[in-house]
C-alpha cells in the first residue's frame, strides 16, 4: 500500500486528534487530505490549506472542481479561476512537502457534460507537478465501458503512470471500474479494505488486489507474502469495528471457498482447480467444506478429516449422523458455521462423548448504577449452578457484559477441576 489517507487535518476534532501523533508506517507514505486554495485567497493565506502541512504529512491529496457545472454553481467563479485554483495548490504542496496528490471530484461526470474544460483542470494539476492525477467518479453512476473509453482519452494527456482511479459502488461496480481503468493504462487506485467507506461504499482493496496480481499479472506494492495476509487484516479490520464480516465477500469471505453439495464436494477434493478459480491459500483464505441438511457422505467425511477424526468410509452409524444433521437443521439448527458444534455432535453419534459436567441452571442479572466516584455503570452478574463429578457447585461471577460474566462464573467452578483451561479465552462473541 503506497499512501494511507488519513482523513482532512482541520476539519473536525477526530482528525485533529489523529495527526497530532502520525502513523509509523514501514512502507506507505502518511498522507493529509483537503481541497484547493479558495476563491480570492493565495496559496501562502489559505488556512485550509495551512492546516495541510502544519501536521508535516509524507504526501498531500488535494480535492478540486472538474466539472464545469460545479464550477458554475457552486464555487460561482470563473472556470479559468478554477483551473487556476487546482495549478496553484498542487505546486504550492509540492514545494512544501514534496509530493502532492490531485483528486478530480466528478471527473467522469464533468468529463461527459464538458470534455475539454474537465480535460483542462487535470493537465492544469499534472503540469503543476501532480505526482497523482486520480480522476474520481464521485457518485459511483459511471459504467465500465464509459470508464474504459474516458481514461484511454485522458491518457493522451496525461500520461498513465501519473493518473489515478478513486471508484464508488452505487452501481456495484466500483471493482470492475477500478480494473478496467488500469486496464486502459492507470497506474494507481485509490480503495478501501472491505469497501468501507459513505452511501454503498469504496472499491474494495480486498477484491482489487487479488484481481490485479492473481487474475491480471501485474507488479503491486505487495509481494506474495503479503498476499497471504490479505484474508487475516479484512477480518482484524471488521473486528476492530465490531462489524460483522461479509461471509460471501470476494476471496476473503468464510464462504468464498465454501462448498456444500454433496456431489460438488466429492468433485472438488478430486480435482480443487476446476471448482476454485485460485487457490485459498494464496490470500490467507481455507477451503471450508460446509455440514448441512444438503450435505452428502462427502461432506462430512471431508469434515472428519479436517478435525483429525479417523472415521471409515462405511461407518455404520455414519447414516445416522447424517440424517441428524438434516433433522437437527429443520429444527432450526445450523452447522454451517457452528464447526465446534458439528464436530461434538459427530463425536457423541459416533464414539461418544463424556459428560465432564452438568450444567443445572443459569441466571444473569444486568444492572445500571452511579459507581462510588459518580460514574454511571453497567454491571453483568451471573450465577450457575454446575455438577461436576458427584459434587454439586454453585458460583457468582460480575464480567463485562452478560457472555463475559457467564464464562467467568463457569470457569471459577470447572477450573479446579480442569486447571487446563485456564489458557482458554472466550473471544469472537458479540453482545
Amino acid at each position: 500500500i503506497d499512501y494511507v489517507e488519513g482523513g482532512w487535518p482541520g476539519a473536525n476534532p477526530t482528525d485533529d486528534a489523529f495527526f497530532r501523533e502520525p502513523l509509523e508506517l514501514s512502507r506507505a507514505k502518511f498522507t493529509a487530505f483537503g481541497m484547493t486554495r479558495r476563491p480570492g485567497r493565495s496559496v501562502e493565506n489559505d488556512p485550509g490549506l495551512a492546516a495541510l502541512f502544519d501536521v508535516e504529512p509524507a504526501a498531500v491529496c488535494m480535492v478540486g472542481k472538474t466539472w464545469d457545472y460545479h464550477v458554475d454553481v457552486a464555487l460561482n467563479i470563473p472556470r479559468e479561476e478554477n483551473v487556476e485554483m487546482i495549478s496553484d495548490s498542487v505546486a504550492y504542496a509540492k514545494h512544501r512537502v514534496g509530493e502532492a496528490l490531485f483528486d478530480a471530484e466528478h471527473f467522469f461526470d464533468g468529463y461527459k457534460a464538458n470534455p475539454v474544460y474537465a480535460l483542462s483542470c487535470v493537465k492544469a494539476a499534472y503540469e503543476a507537478g501532480a505526482r497523482w492525477v486520480v480522476l474520481c467518479d464521485t457518485n459511483g453512476g459511471t459504467l465500465p465501458h464509459e470508464v474504459d473509453r474516458i481514461i484511454c482519452e485522458v491518457s493522451e494527456s496525461v500520461p498513465g503512470t501519473h493518473l489515478g482511479i478513486h471508484c464508488h459502488n452505487d452501481t456495484e461496480n466500483a471493482v470492475a471500474n477500478s480494473l478496467v481503468a488500469v486496464n486502459a493504462g492507470a497506474r494507481q487506485v485509490q480503495g478501501t479494505f472491505n469497501g468501507l467507506g459513505e452511501r454503498c461504499g469504496n472499491a474494495n482493496l480486498t477484491a482489487i488486489i487479488p484481481n490485479l496480481m492473481l487474475k491480471m499479472g501485474f507488479d503491486t506494492g505487495l509481494c506474495d507474502e503479503d498476499l497471504k495476509q490479505l484474508t487475516h487484516v479484512s477480518r482484524v479490520l471488521d473486528e476492530r469495528l465490531n462489524r460483522s464480516p461479509i461471509p460471501n465477500a470476494a476471496y476473503v469471505g468464510e464462504s468464498a471457498f465454501a462448498h456444500k453439495g454433496g456431489l460438488h464436494v466429492s468433485a472438488v477434493e478430486k480435482d480443487p482447480e476446476t471448482y476454485e478459480h485460485v487457490d485459498p491459500t494464496l490470500v490467507g483464505n481455507t477451503r471450508h467444506i460446509v455440514v448441512s441438511d444438503q450435505s452428502g457422505r462427502s461432506n462430512i467425511l471431508a469434515r472428519f478429516r479436517e478435525i483429525g477424526l479417523g472415521i471409515d468410509a462405511n461407518h455404520p452409524k455414519l447414516p445416522r449422523l447424517l440424517e441428524l444433521v438434516k433433522e437437527r437443521e429443520f429444527e432450526g439448527y445450523a452447522y454451517d458455521g457452528a464447526e465446534a458444534s458439528f464436530e461434538l455432535l459427530a463425536r457423541r453419534t459416533l464414539e461418544g462423548v463424556p459428560e465432564y459436567y452438568t450444567l443445572h441452571s443459569f441466571r444473569v442479572l444486568d444492572e445500571r448504577r452511579w459507581n462510588a466516584r459518580g460514574e454511571l455503570v453497567t454491571v453483568s452478574e451471573a450465577t450457575v449452578k454446575v455438577d461436576v463429578g458427584n459434587t454439586n457447585h454453585m458460583a457468582v461471577a460480575e464480567g463485562n457484559g452478560p457472555v463475559n460474566a457467564l464464562d467467568k462464573a463457569l470457569g471459577k467452578v470447572l477450573l479446579e477441576s480442569y486447571p487446563e483451561l485456564e489458557d482458554m479465552r472466550l473471544v469472537d462473541y458479540k453482545v
